[in-house]
């Protein structure tokens, strides 16, 4: 199984909002890094749901159900897509502010490429930041 970190702004679709759809795909991806890294994910894979601009914080629980499948928001066959569904909101949110001064999470892929809206993250990373969150 591979862990994952998915982007959004709250303002246009946060945690709550993909709580009330119960299963949504994750569409708009327009990077190719990003894509590539949507084209791995495999049924099963569990992503934190990272809310970004203002809040800046890990704030939900997500597991892939659907591996990748054409874009349904774009006509160029290059964009992909993968179906999610939450699995729970996090206890406590882990901001990125509490996230760089852990010296454990300094080679994650949010620390060091913040910009990147679909990104791995480590078995230890994805341990840490749950742990985090329940303190």
């Amino acid at each position: 199984m591979n862990h994952w970190l998915i982007k959004s702004e709250p303002n246009t679709y946060s945690w709550d909002d993909f709580v009330k759809l119960g299963r949504d795909h994750w569409d708009g991806v327009r990077n190719y890094q990003a894509r590539n890294n949507l084209k791995t994910m495999l049924a099963g894979d569990l992503a934190l749901f990272y809310h970004s601009v203002n809040e800046k914080a890990v704030v939900g629980l997500a597991v892939v159900v659907r591996e990748f499948y054409p874009d349904p928001t774009s006509t160029n066959d290059a964009w992909v897509v993968v179906d999610l569904v939450p699995i729970q909101k996090l206890k406590n949110s882990v901001t990125l502010a509490m996230i760089k001064e852990d010296d454990r999470l300094s080679e994650m892929v949010l620390v060091k490429n913040s910009r990147l809206s679909v990104q791995p993250v480590s078995q230890e990373a994805f341990d840490i930041i749950i742990g985090m969150s329940e303190i």
